[in-house]
C-alpha cells in the first residue's frame, strides 16, 4: 500500500526490483555505467535488506563497481549476521564489486569484517569541522592493525572543500586520510569540487599511499612503512600555535646512524600541478638520527623517508 500511495510503484519499484526511471535514465543504468567507465571512473549504488540476491544481480548487470551497505532499518538483525548475506550475493554475480560496510563501528567490525567486506566504518558520521575530523582520526587509529590489502578501515568520507575548515585544516584532513589508507568517498557539491580541484588535487605522490601496510602513532607524528623500505610520515600540529615537530629514527625502528633522504609530498604536489614532467628533488638528501620542520597551527607536513641501507 505504501509503495502505491507514495507513487513509487508507478516509478518501477515493484517486486523488490529496482527499475531505472525512464526520463532520468532513458538509456538505462548500464548506459550510464558504460559512460562512467569510459572516463575511468566507478559507479556507486546503495543496497537494500532482504533483496540481496535480486539487487546484487541488478547492480552487476548495470556495471556497478562499489556498494555502500548501510545499517539503517535493520529490523534488529546484528551486522555480523546481516552483512555476509550481501557478500555472498555479490560474489555470486561474478562481478568484482567493492563492498563497503557501514554500521558506524558500533559492533567493532574491524574484528570480524575482514572476511566479509572490503572496508568497514569504524566511526560515527563525520561533519565538516576540525573537532569532528581530529576525533574521528583518533578513533580510527585504534583499529590500525586490522587493516590491510583487500580490507580497510573507513573513518567516513572526506569533507575537503565544503567550507567548515581552513585550507590548512583540509590539508591535514587529506593527508591523514591518505596515511590511514582510507578508500575515500568525497562529500562535495560543485563549489567544493572547484575548490578541491584547484588546491588539493593529490597528484601521483599522495595517491601512492594506498600501498601503506600499517601505522604507528606517537604524539604529533603519524607514520607507516611503504614498499622499498621507505616510510610515510605526517608531522601534524593540532595545536593553536605553530611549532617544530621532529621524528627520530628509533621511533621508526631504524638505527640512528642510518642516512635517510626526505621528500616533501605537498611540495611535490604543487610542482606536479604546474609541470607534470618536473622531477622533484629531495628536501634533505642525508638526514641522520632525526628530521624535523616547523609546522603551522592546525596544519601538517607530509614526507617520504628513504633509508640508504647497506647490505652485507
Amino acid at each position: 500500500d505504501a509503495l502505491i500511495s507514495t507513487g513509487l510503484a508507478d516509478l518501477g519499484y515493484n517486486y523488490g526490483h529496482l527499475v531505472p526511471e525512464s526520463k532520468t535514465f532513458p538509456s538505462g543504468i548500464k548506459a550510464v555505467a558504460d559512460y562512467v567507465h569510459e572516463k575511468n571512473l566507478k559507479l556507486v549504488r546503495p543496497g537494500s535488506l532482504f533483496h540481496e540476491n535480486d539487487d546484487a544481480a541488478s547492480w552487476a548487470s548495470w556495471g556497478v563497481d562499489y556498494l555502500k551497505y548501510d545499517n539503517c532499518f535493520n529490523l534488529g538483525i546484528k551486522p555480523i549476521d546481516r552483512y555476509p548475506t550481501m557478500r555472498d550475493a555479490l560474489n555470486a554475480t561474478g562481478r568484482k564489486i567493492f563492498y563497503s560496510l557501514c554500521e558506524w563501528g558500533e559492533d567493532d567490525p574491524a574484528l570480524w569484517a575482514g572476511n566479509v567486506g572490503n572496508s568497514w566504518r569504524t566511526t560515527d558520521d563525520i561533519n565538516d569541522t576540525w573537532a569532528s575530523m581530529t576525533s574521528i582520526a583518533d578513533l580510527n587509529d585504534k583499529w590500525a592493525a586490522y587493516a590491510g590489502p583487500g580490507g580497510w578501515n573507513d573513518p567516513d568520507m572526506l569533507e575537503v572543500g565544503n567550507g567548515g575548515m581552513t585550507y590548512l585544516e583540509y590539508r591535514s584532513h587529506f593527508s591523514i586520510w591518505a596515511l590511514m589508507k582510507v578508500v575515500s568517498t568525497w562529500n562535495s557539491g560543485k563549489e567544493s569540487q572547484r575548490y578541491r580541484n584547484r588546491w588539493l588535487s593529490p597528484g601521483p605522490y599522495l595517491r601512492a599511499f594506498v600501498d601503506l601496510k600499517k601505522w604507528l602513532w606517537a604524539v604529533r607524528v603519524w607514520a607507516g612503512p611503504l614498499s622499498g623500505n621507505r616510510f610515510a610520515i605526517v608531522l601534524w600540529n593540532r595545536c593553536s600555535e605553530g611549532g617544530t615537530i621532529n621524528v627520530s629514527w628509533d621511533s621508526l625502528g631504524l638505527e640512528s646512524s642510518v642516512s635517510v633522504s626526505v621528500r616533501d609530498l605537498w611540495k611535490a604536489r604543487l610542482l606536479y600541478s604546474f609541470n607534470p614532467t618536473l622531477k622533484h628533488e629531495d628536501v634533505v638528501a642525508d638526514a641522520v638520527a632525526s628530521f624535523g620542520v616547523h609546522v603551522g597551527a592546525h596544519s601538517c607536513e607530509m614526507f617520504v623517508l628513504t633509508p640508504k641501507l647497506t647490505h652485507s
